[in-house]
């Protein structure tokens, strides 16, 4: 009696579980019909510790700063982030990095070239840029422009797509102090004629931010969205990438565990059009560094409200 007993609670469990899987993978569904039928604001803090977060290649791949000393992160270093962090979510990415790809294409041109769909609407602009949004999830949310080969060649392709979501270069609350220190390399990258003697490279640079907080700001809006098909599902999915877009972004110029999400905004009003301006809700976030406390790591994060906007807030992983 009691095996029995067992038994039924077990199935019992399991059609509990299957059923709230179920639910969840109809809800995702639906929310992927629907268009996006209210506009989202968001902003992104991270703190960098004793890493470059995102190297100025004029300027000797020391960390971007602007003239007064703030730090700053480019708006294509962070898309780039959550690109490969969108890939680990298993979302289909058009411009995938080298070290990244996971398809066997080594250029924009050739994985829109090889698209089954897009070659068979070849000649028929608006349909293409259709099936690019539906295919690649950073076409419909970042937009993409697709410029192939000469204007005169019948098999030349112009595409420009504009997309919803737009995110600002992150800049930090309060100047950057820069540390530089020298290494050596152990090995000669060429053997030489003399094998014994260090090559003229053999001393090297690495530069890095020794502690900052950077905040960026974000938008997606409804109107492009509707023509990219940027849906619920997909801002959800964003969302989600942006709580942990450090997860995939580890090397040695960025340890793991040096560069942390500690809060994610995200702001939703309650129309299409929105019930202010961006300029004006991100300036409801109040980013100070904690005069009681004399660590140069310990800022309060505070979010004034607005009447009537409702916002969420969400620590990183």
């Amino acid at each position: 009696m009691h095996h029995w007993t067992e038994s039924i609670c077990s199935v019992s469990l399991r059609k509990g579980k299957n059923l709230d899987l179920l639910n969840k993978n109809l809800k995702m569904m639906e929310e992927r019909k629907m268009s996006l039928a209210n506009k989202i604001d968001f902003a992104v803090v991270f703190s960098v510790k004793k890493a470059n977060p995102n190297g100025d290649p004029l300027n000797g791949n020391r960390p971007r700063v602007d003239y007064d000393g703030y730090g700053e992160v480019s708006d294509v270093c962070l898309k780039r982030k959550l690109r490969n962090r969108l890939q680990s979510l298993g979302q289909a990415i058009f411009v995938q990095s080298d070290e990244n790809r996971k398809d066997e294409y080594r250029s924009l041109k050739d994985r829109f070239d090889k698209n089954d769909r897009i070659k068979a609407a070849k000649g028929d602009r608006q349909k293409q840029a259709k099936i690019a949004c539906e295919t690649w999830y950073d076409v419909r949310a970042f937009g993409q422009v697709f410029a192939f080969g000469k204007s005169d060649d019948e098999n030349s392709v112009s595409i420009g797509i504009r997309g919803p979501v737009t995110i600002q270069s992150a800049v930090s609350v309060d100047p950057v102090d820069i540390s530089s220190i020298q290494i050596t390399k152990s090995v000669n990258l060429e053997t030489g004629k003399d094998p014994d003697k260090k090559g003229s490279d053999t001393m090297g640079m690495k530069h890095r931010v020794d502690f900052g907080v950077y905040v960026s700001y974000g938008s997606i809006n409804c109107q492009l969205a509707e023509m990219t098909g940027f849906s619920e599902a997909d801002a959800n999915i964003l969302l989600e990438a942006l709580k942990t877009m450090f997860m995939d972004d580890v090397s040695s110029a960025r340890p793991d565990g040096s560069m942390e999400i500690l809060k994610v905004v995200w702001w939703k009003h309650n129309n299409k059009s929105g019930q202010y301006s961006s300029a004006k809700v991100h300036r409801t976030l109040d980013i100070k560094k904690n005069p009681k406390d004399s660590s140069l790591q310990d800022y309060d994060i505070k979010v004034n409200k607005l009447e009537g906007l409702h916002y969420e807030e969400y620590e990183g992983l």
